[in-house]
Order: structure tokens, then sequence, then C-alpha cells
């Protein structure tokens, strides 16, 4: 921080504080903030967070189950918990913070209308980070897979709103919904939109939020734990003379393409070794016998050994914004293939990743039998997961708040 500049307070809020990759981006942008000898909030509606932060829930399970009914029954995801919103809004009175960061706005615990009067009037700069594609839709988080533009005018067919998340089950209310968010997340004064990739970006500028300035900051990575680590999972899995393929979600739902590796089992030989990572116990059950399937592991260390082993990471993703999944792989020595999907293939360069088309099963098995004839380098992956740095990559937001409030360039 420059003689020039004085410390500030930031306040972000998002669903969750700590959990889930946002909640761990939320903690990390807090910690850097720290290390600048400025000053963070967090503010949360589910869950809980990490001890020894400055950290407010807003939010009541009650509440929370409230807005899933509202979701569910009235097809209106992100315009219940009026209460706690109010709450909220009088906690950010008190707090006056000099910058308002929003993460994840969505997930049954804000009711959108009211913060976003609120912030119209307030007067401070605002930063909103967008982890996926609710805040221009009338109702998807995602498009990418079903080929939808319909958020390009007004969301008035939508077919998706009982088969994809938030799930309005019993009523479409997804017009409406679209012209309520249209009007509530325009017209803020001093916000500036913040995307991980290029390509929703691109998106943005497509949107009824093109209004806003936007600015690409990728999600970083933590290299000290997620670096090459020996193990002994060969050995434990009888893998020695196999060329391992590994794939890791947090949740293997339809877009995440777990259907792609069921079809690889059937068409790569004995050679190849299939692992899957954050299976449901009902999916390992109906997993092919040639493929290893391992639950969600909580274990960043456990998880960088399997990164390490394996020979190639496949992101076989049909939607997906910035996977860090690949930055983890990447950070492991791994070399990855992706679908070109969204911003998936925008963390790989020649030298350490390949892209296919999205869901051609015939490239994707080409590029994995190119991958084991000619291996990328560790070294390659390893100066190319340099670029993602988490601490580098968190300090652009740092130094984007103090832009906002008059300081620096």
């Amino acid at each position: 921080m420059s003689a020039q500049e004085t410390s500030l307070k930031v306040l972000q809020i998002s669903t969750v504080c700590g959990s889930g990759s946002v909640g761990r981006i939320m903690v990390d942008i807090y910690h850097t903030l720290e290390q600048n000898g400025d000053e963070g909030i967090l503010a949360y509606g589910r869950r809980t967070a990490p001890d020894g932060l400055n950290a407010y829930r807003f939010g009541t399970d009650l509440d929370m189950g409230i807005h899933v009914l509202s979701t569910f029954f009235k097809g209106e995801h992100g315009f219940a918990s009026a209460g706690q919103t109010r709450k909220l809004i009088e906690k950010i009175r008190e707090w006056n913070p000099d910058v308002i960061h929003l993460q994840n706005i969505h997930g049954f615990v804000l009711q959108v209308e009211l913060l976003f009067a609120y912030l119209k009037t307030a007067g401070k700069p605002v930063v909103w980070t967008l982890h996926d594609c609710w805040p221009y839709t009338g109702h998807c988080a995602f498009y990418d897979y079903t080929g939808c533009d319909g958020w390009k005018t007004g969301c008035k067919n939508c077919t998706q709103y009982r088969k994809t998340y938030p799930y309005a089950l019993f009523r479409n209310n997804t017009a409406s919904n679209y012209e309520r968010k249209k009007a509530a997340f325009t017209g803020v004064p001093n916000l500036t939109v913040v995307v991980p990739s290029r390509w929703l970006g691109g998106e943005v500028k497509k949107s009824f939020l093109k209004e806003y300035p936007v600015q690409v900051i990728p999600n970083g990575i933590d290299r000290i734990r997620f670096c090459p680590t020996e193990s002994d999972l060969r050995d434990r899995l009888s893998l020695k003379d196999k060329f391992v393929v590994l794939g890791v979600a947090n949740v293997w739902e339809r877009r995440k393409g777990l259907e792609y590796f069921e079809e690889l089992s059937r068409r790569l030989s004995e050679s190849f070794q299939i692992v899957l990572i954050g299976l449901s116990k009902k999916q390992m059950k109906e997993l092919p016998d040639n493929v290893i399937g391992l639950e969600r592991s909580s274990s960043v260390e456990e998880l960088a050994q399997y990164y390490s082993m394996a020979d190639v990471f496949v992101n076989a993703t049909l939607e997906d914004n910035f996977p860090t999944t690949n930055l983890e792989a990447l950070s492991c020595g791994t070399p990855v293939i992706t679908y070109d999907t969204g911003g998936s293939p925008e963390s790989l360069d020649e030298f350490c990743g390949r892209v296919v088309p999205k869901g051609d099963v015939d490239a994707l098995v080409r590029a994995i039998l190119e991958e084991k004839a000619h291996p990328g380098k560790k070294e390659d992956c390893l100066r190319r997961a340099e670029l993602y740095e988490k601490y580098d990559r968190f300090q652009e937001y740092v130094e984007l708040y103090h832009r906002l409030n008059g300081q620096g360039e």
C-alpha cells in the first residue's frame, strides 16, 4: 500500500463462507485484504464460517426452507427471504464499508430486489463477481448444455425450469423473474462486474448487464497445497503399469459429463484405468466394473496425491465458467484434456493441455491416445499453473477496491 493510500473496509456477501469454491474464494480475498492492511467483513446466509474471521451469518435454516418452498411452488428464486435481507441491510449501514463485494447471491438466502434497491442509494462502490450465469437469466445458472439463448430475449419459453437448479418444480415464472431481475440489477451507480473467464465476460456483454464495466480476474489456486505429491496410490490401487485417466467433480451432475467417462471405459483398452472422484454412493454402484470410483474427498492433500498420480486429467464438462479442477491438476504437474466448453480451455496452452469439441467422444479418445503417445511435461504444467497463484489473482481484487475508491491508478 502506498503512502497516499488509506486502508479500506470491504464487505463481501455470499451464500456460504469457507465451503465450496466460492466460499473459499471469499475467505482467500479476506486474507489478502489483511495482508495489505485492509479490513474485511464476511456476510453469509448458510452453514457456518471458519473460526477466527470477522464473519456474520444473516440467514437461518428456517428461512432457507421457506425460500426453497417459494422456489419450488411459486418459481420465484431470489425473491423470498425479505426479513433477513432487511436485517443484512441494517448491518451494512452499521458497518459502513468502503466497498461492497457481492459474490454468489443466489442459493435461497436473499431477496435480491431489496438488496439492490439499497445498493442503488447507498453511495458505495459495488463489485459483483459472477460465478455463473444466473444473474442475467430468468432461471438457469448455466445454459450452454442445452444451447439455449432465451436470456437474450427475455426467457419467455423456458423448458428447463423443472430440470435445472434452482428447480421451480410446480410453476414456470421464468419470464417474470427475468424482468424483475433486469429491473433490480440495472441502474446501480459505480458497479463493476468481475468474471473469472473471458467467455463469461463476452456473455455478460450480450446481456442486460452490459451497461457495467467488466473485468476478468481468473480464479486462483493454492500452489503450496496443490503441488506434485508422492504417494503409494498406484501400488494400493494396482495401477503400476496403467495409464491413469482422472476425473474430479464436487457433484457429478449431468453437465459434468459422467456419461462420457462411461463411454471411455468401453472404448479404451485394458492398459488404461479411469479413476473418478466425487461420486455419490448410488453412482458408484452403477459404475462399469473397469472404473474406479471414489466419493468426494475433503482432504486437499489426498486430492493432490490423486492429481499427481494420474497421467492425464480429463474434464468432460458440458457447462462451466472457469473450472478450478483444471488449475488443481496443472498445479500438481498433470496435463489436462477438456471439452471446448465455456471458459474451461482458457487455463490451458498447447504445452500443458488439449481441447476437443464439446461432446465429441471420438475426439476425446484420440486426445487421450495422443497424450499417452506424446505426454505433456510436468514442468510445462507447473509453469502454466504459476499464472494462477491465488494471492496474485486476489491481489487484483484489492487493487480494484482501491481504484474504485480513487486510490492508485
